[in-house]
């Protein structure tokens, strides 16, 4: 049986490879929607309640997801401005 070799055989990768592929792509897009949409209902959801700390709760919740929409988008537009690639 022969074996095939391997480029990187029992060396680690310091850091990533600056290329986002399709698969990347779509999962990024839809950690971006979700995060838009817990933002949004978190806040729909506390502008009915009639609870103080409940709605304040909410409130933190939508704030906390509206932080991870804002800093994967903003990864995402530096990682543009970076010139780094998409595989197809």
């Amino acid at each position: 049986m022969q074996q095939q070799p391997s480029m990187n055989q029992g060396q680690n990768m310091p850091h990533p490879p600056p290329v986002i592929t399709t698969k990347d792509h779509l999962y990024i897009n839809d950690m971006l929607a979700w995060n838009l949409l817990a933002m949004k209902k978190a806040h729909a959801f506390s502008q009915q309640c009639s609870d103080q700390e409940v709605s304040q709760a909410l409130d933190q919740a939508g704030r906390m997801h509206q932080e991870h929409y804002q800093t994967l988008l903003t990864h995402l537009q530096t990682q543009g401005q970076s010139g780094s690639q998409t595989l197809q």
